[in-house]
Protein backbone atom coordinates (compact mmCIF):
# COMPACT_ATOMS: atom_id res chain seq x y z
CA UNK A 1 0.00 0.00 0.00
CA UNK A 2 2.55 2.54 1.48
CA UNK A 3 5.51 2.93 -0.50
CA UNK A 4 7.54 0.70 1.62
CA UNK A 5 11.00 -0.44 0.36
CA UNK A 6 11.93 -4.01 1.63
CA UNK A 7 15.68 -3.16 1.21
CA UNK A 8 18.98 -5.29 0.10
CA UNK A 9 20.55 -6.34 3.57
CA UNK A 10 19.96 -10.12 5.03
CA UNK A 11 20.89 -9.22 8.68
CA UNK A 12 17.24 -10.02 10.65
CA UNK A 13 15.52 -7.93 12.75
CA UNK A 14 16.14 -7.24 16.28
CA UNK A 15 19.21 -10.11 16.80
CA UNK A 16 17.35 -13.11 15.43
CA UNK A 17 19.99 -14.97 13.56
CA UNK A 18 19.92 -15.32 10.06
CA UNK A 19 17.81 -18.29 8.94
CA UNK A 20 20.14 -21.13 7.82
CA UNK A 21 17.70 -23.50 6.85
CA UNK A 22 18.29 -22.99 3.08
CA UNK A 23 22.16 -24.08 4.06
CA UNK A 24 21.19 -27.06 5.41
CA UNK A 25 19.02 -28.26 3.11
CA UNK A 26 21.55 -27.03 0.22
CA UNK A 27 23.66 -29.35 2.67
CA UNK A 28 21.86 -32.49 2.42
CA UNK A 29 21.55 -32.51 -1.22
CA UNK A 30 25.48 -31.81 -2.16
CA UNK A 31 25.87 -35.71 -3.06
CA UNK A 32 23.14 -35.47 -5.55
CA UNK A 33 23.99 -31.96 -6.71
CA UNK A 34 25.00 -32.05 -10.34
CA UNK A 35 26.32 -28.34 -10.86
CA UNK A 36 28.41 -27.83 -14.30
CA UNK A 37 28.61 -24.02 -14.24
CA UNK A 38 25.38 -23.57 -15.94
CA UNK A 39 22.80 -24.18 -13.89
CA UNK A 40 21.35 -23.26 -10.79
CA UNK A 41 22.50 -23.57 -6.63
CA UNK A 42 20.51 -27.21 -6.72
CA UNK A 43 16.72 -24.87 -7.16
CA UNK A 44 18.05 -22.62 -4.34
CA UNK A 45 19.18 -19.64 -5.65
CA UNK A 46 20.13 -18.83 -9.21
CA UNK A 47 22.97 -17.91 -10.52
CA UNK A 48 22.65 -18.41 -14.37
CA UNK A 49 21.56 -14.78 -14.86
CA UNK A 50 24.32 -13.31 -12.40
CA UNK A 51 27.11 -16.16 -14.27
CA UNK A 52 25.77 -15.30 -18.08
CA UNK A 53 24.85 -11.63 -17.99
CA UNK A 54 26.39 -9.77 -14.81
CA UNK A 55 26.27 -6.33 -16.49
CA UNK A 56 22.30 -6.46 -16.41
CA UNK A 57 22.31 -7.04 -12.59
CA UNK A 58 24.96 -4.63 -12.13
CA UNK A 59 22.98 -1.83 -13.92
CA UNK A 60 19.88 -3.23 -12.14
CA UNK A 61 21.80 -2.50 -8.70
CA UNK A 62 22.63 0.86 -9.89
CA UNK A 63 18.69 2.04 -11.47
CA UNK A 64 17.72 1.22 -7.60
CA UNK A 65 20.79 3.44 -5.92
CA UNK A 66 22.13 -0.38 -4.50
CA UNK A 67 25.68 -1.60 -4.33
CA UNK A 68 26.31 -3.23 -7.85
CA UNK A 69 30.22 -4.53 -6.57
CA UNK A 70 27.85 -6.94 -4.71
CA UNK A 71 27.74 -9.16 -8.04
CA UNK A 72 31.04 -9.40 -8.29
CA UNK A 73 31.42 -10.62 -4.57
CA UNK A 74 28.45 -13.50 -5.56
CA UNK A 75 30.57 -14.37 -8.87
CA UNK A 76 33.51 -15.04 -6.55
CA UNK A 77 31.46 -16.77 -3.66
CA UNK A 78 29.97 -18.69 -6.74
CA UNK A 79 33.85 -19.47 -7.67
CA UNK A 80 34.80 -20.96 -4.25
CA UNK A 81 31.36 -23.06 -4.11
CA UNK A 82 31.56 -24.56 -7.27
CA UNK A 83 35.45 -25.08 -6.07
CA UNK A 84 34.91 -26.49 -2.62
CA UNK A 85 31.66 -28.63 -4.42
CA UNK A 86 34.54 -30.66 -7.04
CA UNK A 87 36.89 -30.74 -4.43
CA UNK A 88 34.42 -32.49 -1.98
CA UNK A 89 32.73 -35.20 -5.36
CA UNK A 90 36.31 -35.64 -5.76
CA UNK A 91 37.02 -37.09 -2.28
CA UNK A 92 33.89 -38.45 -2.08
CA UNK A 93 34.87 -40.68 -5.25
CA UNK A 94 37.96 -41.61 -3.80
CA UNK A 95 36.62 -42.60 -1.10
CA UNK A 96 34.04 -45.30 -2.63
CA UNK A 97 36.94 -46.53 -4.90
CA UNK A 98 39.19 -47.08 -1.36
CA UNK A 99 36.24 -49.03 0.09
CA UNK A 100 36.04 -51.70 -2.53
CA UNK A 101 40.23 -52.30 -2.09
CA UNK A 102 39.62 -52.54 1.26
CA UNK A 103 37.09 -55.40 1.30
CA UNK A 104 39.51 -56.95 -1.43
CA UNK A 105 42.83 -56.70 0.63
CA UNK A 106 44.51 -58.83 3.10
CA UNK A 107 47.09 -58.32 5.87
CA UNK A 108 49.33 -55.62 6.29
CA UNK A 109 47.99 -54.03 2.94
CA UNK A 110 44.11 -53.85 4.82
CA UNK A 111 45.93 -52.15 7.46
CA UNK A 112 47.90 -49.59 5.46
CA UNK A 113 44.26 -48.91 3.23
CA UNK A 114 42.21 -48.64 6.97
CA UNK A 115 44.88 -45.65 7.84
CA UNK A 116 44.36 -44.20 4.63
CA UNK A 117 40.44 -44.94 4.75
CA UNK A 118 40.65 -43.32 8.40
CA UNK A 119 43.05 -39.88 6.94
CA UNK A 120 40.71 -39.83 3.59
CA UNK A 121 37.02 -39.93 5.91
CA UNK A 122 38.77 -36.68 7.84
CA UNK A 123 39.27 -34.92 4.52
CA UNK A 124 35.88 -35.59 3.21
CA UNK A 125 34.52 -34.60 6.33
CA UNK A 126 36.37 -31.46 6.12
CA UNK A 127 35.56 -30.61 2.24
CA UNK A 128 31.86 -31.31 3.33
CA UNK A 129 31.97 -28.68 5.46
CA UNK A 130 34.01 -26.19 3.61
CA UNK A 131 32.00 -26.86 0.90
CA UNK A 132 28.30 -26.14 2.84
CA UNK A 133 29.95 -22.70 4.31
CA UNK A 134 30.96 -21.98 0.86
CA UNK A 135 27.89 -22.70 -0.11
CA UNK A 136 25.82 -20.65 2.84
CA UNK A 137 27.83 -18.18 1.78
CA UNK A 138 27.19 -17.40 -1.45
CA UNK A 139 23.49 -17.75 -0.53
CA UNK A 140 23.64 -15.33 1.99
CA UNK A 141 25.43 -12.83 -0.35
CA UNK A 142 22.99 -13.37 -3.20
CA UNK A 143 20.20 -12.81 -0.73
CA UNK A 144 21.32 -9.26 -0.67
CA UNK A 145 20.81 -8.07 -4.46
CA UNK A 146 17.26 -6.84 -5.15
CA UNK A 147 15.34 -8.01 -8.05
CA UNK A 148 16.27 -7.12 -11.61
CA UNK A 149 14.25 -4.53 -12.69
CA UNK A 150 12.37 -4.93 -15.67
CA UNK A 151 10.85 -2.09 -17.75
CA UNK A 152 11.04 0.57 -15.07
CA UNK A 153 11.67 4.27 -15.70
CA UNK A 154 15.24 5.10 -13.60
CA UNK A 155 15.27 7.52 -11.03
CA UNK A 156 13.74 7.76 -7.40
CA UNK A 157 10.60 8.43 -5.86
CA UNK A 158 9.95 11.44 -7.67
CA UNK A 159 10.97 10.37 -11.07
CA UNK A 160 7.47 7.97 -11.68
CA UNK A 161 5.97 8.18 -14.90
CA UNK A 162 1.71 8.80 -15.25
CA UNK A 163 0.65 6.28 -17.16
CA UNK A 164 -2.70 7.51 -17.70
CA UNK A 165 -5.02 9.97 -15.67
CA UNK A 166 -8.90 8.46 -15.01
CA UNK A 167 -11.86 10.63 -14.08
CA UNK A 168 -12.29 14.30 -12.90
CA UNK A 169 -11.29 16.02 -9.70
CA UNK A 170 -14.41 17.60 -8.22
CA UNK A 171 -14.22 21.64 -8.38
CA UNK A 172 -14.97 22.81 -4.64
CA UNK A 173 -14.77 26.42 -5.16
CA UNK A 174 -17.48 26.46 -7.62
CA UNK A 175 -20.04 24.04 -5.87
CA UNK A 176 -19.30 26.95 -3.34
CA UNK A 177 -17.12 25.27 -0.51
CA UNK A 178 -14.36 23.96 1.04
CA UNK A 179 -14.24 20.29 1.07
CA UNK A 180 -13.52 18.71 4.67
CA UNK A 181 -11.01 16.18 5.19
CA UNK A 182 -11.52 12.65 5.98
CA UNK A 183 -10.60 13.31 9.68
CA UNK A 184 -13.25 15.65 10.35
CA UNK A 185 -15.77 13.78 8.05
CA UNK A 186 -15.09 10.74 9.74
CA UNK A 187 -16.14 12.38 13.42
CA UNK A 188 -18.99 14.06 12.12
CA UNK A 189 -20.64 10.95 10.73
CA UNK A 190 -19.61 9.30 13.85
CA UNK A 191 -17.46 6.75 11.51
CA UNK A 192 -13.90 7.24 12.92
CA UNK A 193 -12.91 7.81 16.20
CA UNK A 194 -8.77 8.36 16.56
CA UNK A 195 -8.61 9.65 20.49
CA UNK A 196 -10.04 6.22 21.80
CA UNK A 197 -7.99 4.50 19.16
CA UNK A 198 -5.19 6.57 21.03
CA UNK A 199 -6.34 5.58 24.54
CA UNK A 200 -6.50 2.29 23.80
CA UNK A 201 -3.65 1.56 21.78
CA UNK A 202 -1.24 4.38 20.91
CA UNK A 203 -0.57 6.95 18.23
CA UNK A 204 -2.15 5.44 14.91
CA UNK A 205 -4.39 3.49 16.18
CA UNK A 206 -8.11 4.07 15.77
CA UNK A 207 -11.86 2.58 15.82
CA UNK A 208 -14.04 2.75 12.99
CA UNK A 209 -17.47 2.79 14.20
CA UNK A 210 -21.23 2.61 12.75
CA UNK A 211 -21.05 3.78 8.95
CA UNK A 212 -17.27 3.86 9.46
CA UNK A 213 -17.41 0.08 10.14
CA UNK A 214 -19.95 -0.63 7.85
CA UNK A 215 -17.72 1.38 4.72
CA UNK A 216 -14.16 -0.72 5.43
CA UNK A 217 -16.70 -3.98 4.92
CA UNK A 218 -18.61 -3.17 1.76
CA UNK A 219 -15.01 -1.77 -0.10
CA UNK A 220 -13.64 -5.42 1.43
CA UNK A 221 -16.67 -7.30 0.15
CA UNK A 222 -16.99 -5.27 -2.89
CA UNK A 223 -13.38 -6.28 -3.96
CA UNK A 224 -13.69 -10.28 -3.23
CA UNK A 225 -16.90 -10.51 -4.87
CA UNK A 226 -15.09 -8.49 -7.82
CA UNK A 227 -12.18 -10.93 -7.28
CA UNK A 228 -13.88 -14.52 -7.26
CA UNK A 229 -15.99 -13.17 -10.09
CA UNK A 230 -13.32 -12.64 -11.75
CA UNK A 231 -11.66 -16.78 -11.32
CA UNK A 232 -9.27 -15.65 -7.65
CA UNK A 233 -9.43 -18.15 -5.20
CA UNK A 234 -11.22 -16.26 -1.55
CA UNK A 235 -8.21 -17.05 1.40
CA UNK A 236 -8.48 -15.87 4.96
CA UNK A 237 -4.58 -15.93 5.30
CA UNK A 238 -2.60 -15.99 8.54
CA UNK A 239 -1.36 -12.54 9.87
CA UNK A 240 1.59 -14.28 11.40
CA UNK A 241 4.41 -16.38 9.63
CA UNK A 242 7.84 -17.79 9.91
CA UNK A 243 11.33 -15.60 9.22
CA UNK A 244 12.06 -17.93 6.44
CA UNK A 245 8.44 -16.54 4.94
CA UNK A 246 8.72 -13.19 5.49
CA UNK A 247 12.62 -13.63 4.51
CA UNK A 248 11.50 -15.54 0.82
CA UNK A 249 9.10 -12.76 -0.12
CA UNK A 250 12.16 -9.82 0.37
CA UNK A 251 10.63 -7.79 3.31
CA UNK A 252 13.38 -8.94 5.45
CA UNK A 253 15.81 -6.17 4.77
CA UNK A 254 16.70 -2.46 5.13
CA UNK A 255 13.47 -1.88 6.43
CA UNK A 256 12.87 -4.48 8.83
CA UNK A 257 12.16 -2.51 11.60
CA UNK A 258 8.77 -1.30 9.98
CA UNK A 259 7.94 -5.01 10.52
CA UNK A 260 6.16 -6.28 13.58
CA UNK A 261 8.21 -9.33 15.27
CA UNK A 262 6.90 -11.38 18.29
CA UNK A 263 10.46 -12.15 19.83
CA UNK A 264 9.74 -14.68 22.26
CA UNK A 265 7.96 -16.76 19.00
CA UNK A 266 10.15 -15.52 16.35
CA UNK A 267 7.08 -15.09 14.25
CA UNK A 268 6.14 -11.80 12.08
CA UNK A 269 3.36 -9.80 11.79
CA UNK A 270 2.57 -9.05 7.79
CA UNK A 271 1.87 -5.74 6.36
CA UNK A 272 0.18 -7.76 3.59
CA UNK A 273 -1.52 -10.73 2.67
CA UNK A 274 1.29 -11.36 -0.15
CA UNK A 275 3.38 -12.91 2.17
CA UNK A 276 1.21 -15.71 3.44
CA UNK A 277 0.15 -16.16 -0.42
CA UNK A 278 3.47 -16.35 -1.69
CA UNK A 279 4.78 -18.98 1.19
CA UNK A 280 1.32 -20.89 0.69
CA UNK A 281 2.96 -23.17 -1.81
CA UNK A 282 6.65 -23.36 -0.64
CA UNK A 283 8.62 -26.21 -1.44
CA UNK A 284 5.79 -27.12 -4.01
CA UNK A 285 5.67 -28.19 -7.59
CA UNK A 286 2.27 -26.90 -8.78
CA UNK A 287 0.26 -27.27 -11.58
CA UNK A 288 -0.72 -24.14 -14.38
CA UNK A 289 -1.35 -26.22 -17.63
CA UNK A 290 -5.11 -24.50 -16.93
CA UNK A 291 -3.35 -20.65 -16.82
CA UNK A 292 -1.97 -18.89 -13.72
CA UNK A 293 -3.52 -19.80 -10.29
CA UNK A 294 -4.75 -16.93 -8.65
CA UNK A 295 -5.69 -16.44 -4.65
CA UNK A 296 -7.46 -13.03 -3.14
CA UNK A 297 -6.36 -12.57 0.59
CA UNK A 298 -8.29 -11.38 3.07
CA UNK A 299 -6.40 -10.39 6.50
CA UNK A 300 -5.65 -7.68 8.79
CA UNK A 301 -2.09 -6.12 8.38
CA UNK A 302 0.01 -4.60 10.40
CA UNK A 303 3.10 -1.99 9.83
CA UNK A 304 5.01 -0.06 12.55
CA UNK A 305 5.52 2.73 9.67
CA UNK A 306 9.01 3.76 11.47
CA UNK A 307 10.29 6.53 9.92
CA UNK A 308 7.14 8.41 8.51
CA UNK A 309 6.88 10.50 11.92
CA UNK A 310 5.25 13.61 10.78
CA UNK A 311 4.29 12.37 7.71
CA UNK A 312 -0.09 11.28 6.83
CA UNK A 313 -0.24 11.31 10.94
CA UNK A 314 -3.48 12.82 10.63
CA UNK A 315 -6.60 10.57 10.40
CA UNK A 316 -5.92 7.12 9.13
CA UNK A 317 -3.43 7.40 5.84
CA UNK A 318 -0.42 5.94 7.80
CA UNK A 319 -1.87 3.29 10.62
CA UNK A 320 -0.27 0.98 12.20
CA UNK A 321 -2.91 -1.70 11.62
CA UNK A 322 -5.49 -2.20 8.44
CA UNK A 323 -7.67 -4.29 6.48
CA UNK A 324 -6.94 -5.51 2.94
CA UNK A 325 -7.68 -7.95 0.26
CA UNK A 326 -4.81 -8.48 -2.04
CA UNK A 327 -4.68 -10.29 -5.30
CA UNK A 328 -2.65 -13.02 -5.65
CA UNK A 329 -1.08 -14.80 -8.91
CA UNK A 330 1.14 -17.85 -9.57
CA UNK A 331 1.84 -17.80 -13.83
CA UNK A 332 4.83 -19.20 -16.03
CA UNK A 333 7.16 -16.13 -15.84
CA UNK A 334 6.88 -15.82 -19.75
CA UNK A 335 2.89 -15.02 -18.52
CA UNK A 336 4.04 -12.71 -15.93
CA UNK A 337 3.98 -9.27 -17.98
CA UNK A 338 0.40 -9.79 -19.20
CA UNK A 339 -0.61 -10.77 -16.05
CA UNK A 340 0.91 -8.12 -14.19
CA UNK A 341 -1.47 -5.94 -17.15
CA UNK A 342 -4.61 -7.97 -15.67
CA UNK A 343 -4.30 -7.11 -12.43
CA UNK A 344 -4.09 -3.61 -13.19
CA UNK A 345 -6.87 -3.52 -14.95
CA UNK A 346 -8.98 -5.64 -11.98
CA UNK A 347 -7.71 -2.67 -9.73
CA UNK A 348 -8.72 0.06 -11.95
CA UNK A 349 -12.08 -1.77 -12.12
CA UNK A 350 -12.60 -1.61 -8.60
CA UNK A 351 -11.57 2.12 -8.33
CA UNK A 352 -14.47 2.56 -11.04
CA UNK A 353 -16.89 1.04 -8.77
CA UNK A 354 -15.99 3.60 -5.74
CA UNK A 355 -16.05 6.01 -8.48
CA UNK A 356 -12.56 8.31 -7.50
CA UNK A 357 -10.28 10.09 -9.81
CA UNK A 358 -7.67 8.51 -10.05
CA UNK A 359 -4.12 8.31 -12.21
CA UNK A 360 -1.74 5.64 -12.56
CA UNK A 361 2.16 5.69 -12.32
CA UNK A 362 5.02 3.33 -13.44
CA UNK A 363 7.20 3.64 -10.27
CA UNK A 364 11.01 4.11 -10.86
CA UNK A 365 13.33 1.63 -10.37
CA UNK A 366 14.94 3.44 -6.96
CA UNK A 367 11.22 3.46 -5.30
CA UNK A 368 11.01 -0.48 -6.06
CA UNK A 369 11.28 -2.88 -3.06
CA UNK A 370 13.19 -5.49 -3.31
CA UNK A 371 11.46 -8.19 -4.67
CA UNK A 372 9.33 -6.30 -6.92
CA UNK A 373 10.83 -5.74 -11.03
CA UNK A 374 8.17 -3.25 -11.79
CA UNK A 375 5.19 -2.18 -10.17
CA UNK A 376 2.10 0.32 -11.40
CA UNK A 377 0.66 2.58 -8.74
CA UNK A 378 -3.11 3.55 -8.94
CA UNK A 379 -3.58 7.00 -6.50
CA UNK A 380 -6.52 8.60 -5.80
CA UNK A 381 -7.21 12.81 -6.06
CA UNK A 382 -7.44 13.97 -2.14
CA UNK A 383 -8.60 17.34 -2.53
CA UNK A 384 -7.95 18.48 0.76
CA UNK A 385 -4.27 18.14 0.10
CA UNK A 386 -4.18 18.98 -3.39
CA UNK A 387 -2.33 15.60 -4.57
CA UNK A 388 -2.67 12.07 -5.46
CA UNK A 389 -2.61 9.43 -2.63
CA UNK A 390 -1.89 5.72 -2.85
CA UNK A 391 -4.68 3.46 -3.23
CA UNK A 392 -3.32 0.20 -4.65
CA UNK A 393 -0.26 -1.49 -6.64
CA UNK A 394 0.66 -4.33 -8.37
CA UNK A 395 3.75 -5.78 -8.63
CA UNK A 396 5.43 -8.05 -11.00
CA UNK A 397 8.04 -10.04 -8.62
CA UNK A 398 9.02 -12.36 -11.44
CA UNK A 399 10.75 -15.06 -10.26
CA UNK A 400 12.93 -13.68 -7.37
CA UNK A 401 10.34 -14.55 -4.22
CA UNK A 402 9.18 -18.06 -5.69
CA UNK A 403 12.90 -19.28 -6.14
CA UNK A 404 13.52 -17.95 -2.73
CA UNK A 405 10.56 -20.31 -1.61
CA UNK A 406 10.91 -22.76 -3.62
CA UNK A 407 7.92 -23.09 -5.75
CA UNK A 408 8.18 -24.56 -8.89
CA UNK A 409 5.88 -25.78 -12.16
CA UNK A 410 6.74 -29.04 -14.64
CA UNK A 411 6.17 -27.75 -17.98
CA UNK A 412 5.64 -29.83 -20.93
CA UNK A 413 8.71 -31.44 -21.45
CA UNK A 414 8.72 -32.72 -17.73
CA UNK A 415 11.17 -30.61 -16.09
CA UNK A 416 10.49 -28.10 -13.33
CA UNK A 417 10.68 -24.30 -13.40
CA UNK A 418 10.67 -21.37 -10.52
CA UNK A 419 7.61 -19.76 -11.19
CA UNK A 420 6.78 -16.11 -10.99
CA UNK A 421 4.80 -14.53 -8.33
CA UNK A 422 2.68 -11.55 -8.78
CA UNK A 423 0.51 -9.11 -6.28
CA UNK A 424 -1.54 -6.31 -6.30
CA UNK A 425 -4.02 -4.67 -3.96
CA UNK A 426 -8.17 -4.47 -4.10
CA UNK A 427 -9.59 -2.62 -1.63
CA UNK A 428 -8.48 -1.88 1.98
CA UNK A 429 -8.88 0.49 4.74
CA UNK A 430 -6.98 3.51 2.91
CA UNK A 431 -10.17 3.89 0.38
CA UNK A 432 -12.15 4.76 3.26
CA UNK A 433 -9.88 8.38 3.22
CA UNK A 434 -10.66 8.96 -0.52
CA UNK A 435 -14.61 7.85 -0.29
CA UNK A 436 -14.99 10.35 2.40
CA UNK A 437 -13.56 13.49 0.46
CA UNK A 438 -14.17 12.79 -2.82
CA UNK A 439 -18.06 11.82 -2.48
CA UNK A 440 -18.72 14.90 0.59
CA UNK A 441 -21.50 17.36 0.84
CA UNK A 442 -21.88 20.61 1.64
CA UNK A 443 -23.78 19.65 5.15
CA UNK A 444 -20.84 17.16 6.09
CA UNK A 445 -22.79 14.30 4.53
CA UNK A 446 -21.42 11.70 1.93
CA UNK A 447 -23.22 10.00 -0.99
CA UNK A 448 -22.61 6.70 -1.01
CA UNK A 449 -20.62 5.11 -4.55
CA UNK A 450 -23.58 3.47 -6.57
CA UNK A 451 -20.85 0.21 -6.46
CA UNK A 452 -21.14 0.01 -2.90
CA UNK A 453 -24.91 0.90 -2.00
CA UNK A 454 -25.80 -3.15 -2.44
CA UNK A 455 -22.92 -3.60 0.21
CA UNK A 456 -24.89 -1.71 2.64
CA UNK A 457 -28.63 -2.54 1.99
CA UNK A 458 -28.58 0.30 -1.21
CA UNK A 459 -27.70 3.47 1.05
CA UNK A 460 -27.14 5.73 -0.81
CA UNK A 461 -25.70 8.98 1.62
CA UNK A 462 -24.18 9.04 5.04
CA UNK A 463 -25.58 11.70 7.40
CA UNK A 464 -23.54 13.23 9.92
CA UNK A 465 -24.94 12.56 13.62
CA UNK A 466 -27.56 15.07 15.21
Amino acid sequence: MSRLRTGTTVASHKGSSFDRAPFRRYTATLEGCQDAGTGSLCDVIDLRLLREDPDRVRASQRARGDDPSLVDDVLAADERRRASLAEYESLRAEQKAMGKQVAQAKGDEKTALLTHTKELAERVKGANADASDAAAHCEELMYQISNVVEGAPPGGEDDYLVVKQVGTARDFTAEGFNPRDHQELGEMLGAIDTPRGAKVSGARFYFLTGVGAMLELAILNAAMDQAVTAGFTPVITPTLVKPETMRGTGFLGAHADEIYRLEKDDLYLVGTSEVALAGYHSDEIIDLSAGPKRYAGWSACYRREAGAAGRDTRGIIRVHQFHKVEMFSYCTPADAADEHQRLLAWEEQMLATVDLPYRVIDTAAGDLGSSAARKFDCEAWLPTQQRYLELTSTSNCTTFQARRLGVRERGADGKTETVATLNGTLGTTRWIVAILENHQQADGSVVVPEGLRPYLGGREIFEPLA
